[in-house]
This record gives structure tokens, sequence and C-alpha cells, in this order.
């Protein structure tokens, strides 16, 4: 299959074919699309996802900004809006991924399974033929939470790459087939989290960002960099099981294998120490959930304990990607989370 039949494509486009609106430039996509913009030095290209999820928004919003200011940027750029499929189904941005389908941050390996599988493949080809001299992947975090910044290596590069946006970097080992892999091709990629979908700071720090990733010459040195970047090594990844159930209560019902209060977003980021209640477990235990190292080892007594059916820390962590949707939760997972000094849970 061709990547034509896969993916549209756009050409330096004009603001009468953007739409007035994020959301009517949404309802003008058929398909995952390519788009081109010339630079200054054409010589050079920069390349930039979202749009992978399509409850995701900020990374949409702020290309349809910056597309209308009709800046040049410095180098050529590639953006590539992937998940336009489960974005434009009716509420627009409310799916993660289609009914049914796959998340298509996980397909960025073979065998391209299905139609996210498609779609992953043809991207990659995008990249490949053009060869960027970096990528950014722009998200939103699952759940409300300051921004951050997640890769598989960290060098000057990546965390200069980081620091147009958040001064938080996540360096992990674990690979799940997402794009930011793409760095195993020896071209700096980050994955860029940039807060809530629903967070207007969200939305104006996916732009800013965007305007400083497109208008430096150089944004892979970290002379240029803005902030110092405080990086966190190789999280724990807390998932449910499949047949396991969550609800978020300020107290348990008795019917789920795991209740959260409906604040626990509040975590985000922040360090929970071993005598702070996270939760209740069911009569099923711990054995509900999994915590999963880099090394793909089990890891849950150093993560968390149960005390009269209360979930614990084990010990002091820094907990981030935490989420009140149910949905997200199952299919992703709970939490990540690393000792409250910033160093792995082993």
């Amino acid at each position: 299959m061709s990547n034509s039949n896969v993916l549209d494509y756009l050409n330096d486009p004009s603001p009468r074919t953007l739409g007035r609106s994020p959301l009517e430039w949404l309802e003008r996509l058929h398909k995952p699309t390519v788009v081109h913009v010339t630079g200054r030095d054409p010589s050079r290209t920069r390349a930039m996802a979202t749009l992978l999820h399509g409850n995701e928004p900020s990374g949409l919003f702020a290309l349809h900004r910056w597309l209308l200011e009709q800046h040049t940027p410095e180098v050529n750029m590639l953006f590539l809006l992937g998940g336009v499929y489960p974005a434009k189904i009716p509420p627009m941005l409310s799916l993660r991924q289609p009914p049914g389908g796959l998340d298509l941050n996980r397909c960025f390996k073979e065998p391209f399974e299905g139609r996210e599988g498609a779609i992953a493949q043809a991207i990659l080809a995008e990249l490949q033929k053009v060869q960027p001299e970096c990528l950014l992947d722009v998200h939103n975090t699952s759940g409300t939470g300051p921004a951050f910044a997640v890769t598989i290596t960290n060098d000057a590069a990546h965390q200069a790459l980081t620091s147009l946006f958040t001064d938080r970097l996540i360096m992990t080992d674990l690979r799940l087939g997402a794009l930011m892999e793409y760095s195993e091709q020896e071209v700096p990629t980050v994955t860029i989290e940039c807060g809530g979908g629903q967070d207007e700071k969200a939305h104006q720090l996916a732009y800013e960002g965007l305007v400083r990733y497109t208008s430096r010459p150089d944004v892979l040195s970290l002379e240029e960099a803005e902030w110092d970047v405080e990086v966190l090594r190789n999280p724990i990844r807390v998932e449910l099981a499949p047949e396991a159930t969550i609800e978020y209560r300020l107290e348990p019902t008795g019917h789920a294998d795991l209740t959260f209060p409906p604040d626990i977003e509040h975590r985000n980021f922040g360090i929970v120490s071993p005598d702070e209640p996270l939760g209740w477990i069911g009569h099923k235990g711990l054995s509900m959930l999994t915590a999963i190292s880099h090394n793909r080892t089990e890891n849950m007594e150093q993560v968390l304990r149960v005390e009269d059916g209360q979930i614990y820390p084990a010990q002091a962590i820094k907990a981030f990607m935490i989420t009140t949707n149910p949905v997200i939760a199952k299919s992703d997972c709970l939490f990540y989370a690393v000792k409250a000094t910033g160093e792995p849970i082993f």
C-alpha cells in the first residue's frame, strides 16, 4: 500500500484552507495528514508529530494557530497528524483511539497490524524519506498535572529539545512501540506531554514551544536551553490487570478492585510518603496490579504496600501520569513512579 493511500499531504497551506478554528480544520481533514512548510534553510528539516491520540488536542491547536499566523520557520518543517480518525468521531477530540482500534502510539514497530499499524508504518516512511535532524511528538497527559518530556536517550541534545517546553525529562529504557523510539535511528526524539487536554495552559505551552522549535537556528545545543532540566530515570509503570475494575470515589463501595479518590491527579509530580494513603484495594489485593520496570521485571513490593485495606507507597515516591479516566487507567497504565529523589526504583 502506498503512503498516498494512507496519508494526505498539505504543502505550505494558506490560511484560507485551514478554517477559522482548529475544529473547522479538523473537519476538513479526511486522513492522517502530513504538512510540509518551507523554511529559510531548505537544506535541513525538523519534524513534529501530534494528535497521535484523538483526545489530545494541544499540538493540533498550536499547529493551527502557528500556520494561520504564517510563520516562516528557520528550517523546513514536517508536521505529522496521526490520529485524525478518532479525533473526528463525535464528540470531536474525545476518543484516544477508535472503538475496537489500536493505540497508534504503540504501533511504531513490526508487525504494523491493522489500520493503525499502516498509519504508523507510513509515518515512519515519511521520516525516513525526509531525514529530519530531530523529532518531537506532542501529547497531552491523560490527567491534569504539570508538563514533562519523555525520551529513551538522555544527552545534551535531548535535554535541549526538552527545555523548549519544560524542565522535567523522564528517561526510560522500556520499549512499547511508541514514536519516541525513533530515537534509536540516531535522530534526537522527545515526547512532550503538555499537561491536561482541557487545560488552556497546556495549549499555550504547546504553541510557545512550537514557536521556539521552529524559529531557532539551533535547537540541539544545551547552550540554547532556557531551564535546567531535571532528569528522572527509568520509572516503574504500574498497570491494572485486564479484568480488574477501578472507581474514583471519596470512599470505596466494596465493588471495585481498586478505588482512588477523585482528586488523585493532584499527586502528579508530588512526593508521596510511605504513611500517605493513595487509595483502597479490593479483596483480591495487589494481585490486580503489576509494577513493571524497564527490564520487564516485577517490583511491586518496592512500590506499593497494603495496610487495613488501603494502599500506601512502599517508600517515598514521586508519581506522574496519574489519571482519573478509568478507560485510560485500564488500557494504558495507572501511573509511573520513581523514588522521591528521582532515582529509579529497583
